[in-house]
């Protein structure tokens, strides 16, 4: 495979990662909105949130299925315009039963996208030799502050759901479909890979994915704490004003690009495992921060280290399951990917228990204390001495930019 082919795929790619980010966000940050569109009730808006990841979820087993015939390629190539159709669907009806179809399709087709996305950028760091996929995780979290930034902007000018996702969608979506003129399926190098590791001559072994599955849930509860309860904390348990309580989330965001632009860097210096045990500490470091804040400024800076400590931790999962898996990596991935949901279902309801039975204060350590637990399992990230993510790279391996 050339040079030049390998750079166009890792940027068509990143694109990708890029419009998931701005579209998931355009969706997250305005379920007020779509609450009030449909006339959803407050008792009945958790069955619908929850549907999307459950939904997500299925359709991210059958894509390893799916994968095995056509190439995530392919996948990836139409699930990424069904996800902006769902998203401008969501927007554009009325009534439960519109709402129902627009957010099931939406789950569905992003269980797809997830899966498919994480299975090239595997096989991308594959084929470059060295730790590029907290890159695509960086351009993420870029699409995610503009798509934030977008919904703000059709929230304080007032526009309809429709009238905000039209022309994000109608840019975005022809992006999409040029961009993946360019995607590289990485068949020939799992062909190619080390037959020596557990995934190199069968399938994938459950038992030996597991770590790395609770890796990834952990890792996402701590992120739906984030998402669902720092304005909340902040606002109730450390007496900010309104304003305020909107800023720990975007600088959540914003460390967490910050951490994953540099991460790579420090994934070929020091090795997987290090930055993946640091990233982990300095979570629950943040976690605690938050829970012993005695104001709100405290607090904020608690959330903001927990965007560099969780940043780098589900990148470096789906590149451990690929490094696991060499022959069977697109399964490993699908598989894992399953998890980023159950984490999501988990997350915010956990918290939420906790802190009306307790206090959200308490809620706080028990993220803590799980994204503690992703250092024990560090070494399921590779061996110590391991500098681009994976033992898989060939040394024939050239530097491709």
């Amino acid at each position: 495979m050339t040079d030049a082919r390998l750079r166009r795929g890792r940027g068509s790619l990143a694109v990708s990662f890029f419009v998931q980010g701005v579209t998931f966000a355009l969706l997250v940050t305005r379920i007020p909105a779509i609450q009030d569109q449909y006339g959803i009730s407050d008792g009945l808006l958790p069955v619908f949130l929850a549907a999307v990841p459950v939904l997500a979820g299925v359709s991210s087993v059958v894509t390893e299925k799916v994968v095995a015939r056509v190439g995530p390629s392919n996948v990836l190539r139409w699930a990424q315009p069904l996800v902006l159709l769902a998203l401008l669907a969501a927007g554009a009806g009325s009534g439960l039963a519109w709402a129902a179809v627009a957010l099931g399709a939406f789950g569905l087709a992003v269980g797809s996208l997830d899966a498919s996305m994480n299975m090239l950028g595997v096989s991308l760091q594959r084929a470059y030799g060295r730790s590029i996929m907290l890159g695509f995780h960086a351009a993420y979290s870029l699409g995610g502050i503009a798509g934030a930034s977008l919904a703000w902007v059709g929230a304080h000018w007032h526009l309809s759901l429709f009238v905000s996702y039209l022309p994000v969608v109608a840019v975005l979506l022809p992006v999409a479909f040029v961009g993946s003129r360019w995607y590289v399926d990485g068949g020939a190098e799992a062909a190619e890979a080390t037959q020596d590791g557990p995934g190199g001559s069968q399938g994938v072994v459950f038992r030996l994915l597991l770590p790395l599955c609770l890796v990834m849930t952990f890792a996402y509860i701590g992120d739906s704490t984030v998402s669902n309860w720092s304005a909340k904390y902040l606002q109730d348990v450390l007496h900010s004003s309104e304003e305020l309580a909107t800023v720990p989330y975007n600088a959540y965001m914003v460390t967490t690009l910050l951490g994953r632009a540099v991460g790579d860097f420090g994934v070929r210096r020091f090795g997987a495992v290090l930055v993946v045990r640091c990233g982990a500490v300095l979570a629950a470091l943040g976690f605690a921060v938050v829970a012993a804040a005695p104001g709100a400024w405290v607090g904020m800076a608690g959330f903001t280290i927990l965007g560099l400590g969780l940043s780098v931790i589900v990148p470096q999962t789906f590149a451990a399951a690929g490094r696991l898996f060499p022959g069977a990596s697109d399964a490993a991935v699908a598989r894992l990917n399953v998890f980023n949901y159950v984490g999501f279902l988990v997350g915010s309801p956990l918290v939420g228990a906790l802190g009306d039975a307790w206090s959200y204060r308490g809620a706080m350590l028990v993220p803590m204390v799980l994204v503690l637990v992703t250092v024990v399992y560090a070494t399921s990230f590779g061996a110590q001495k391991a500098r681009y993510g994976g033992g898989h790279e060939q040394p024939r391996t050239v530097d491709v930019g």
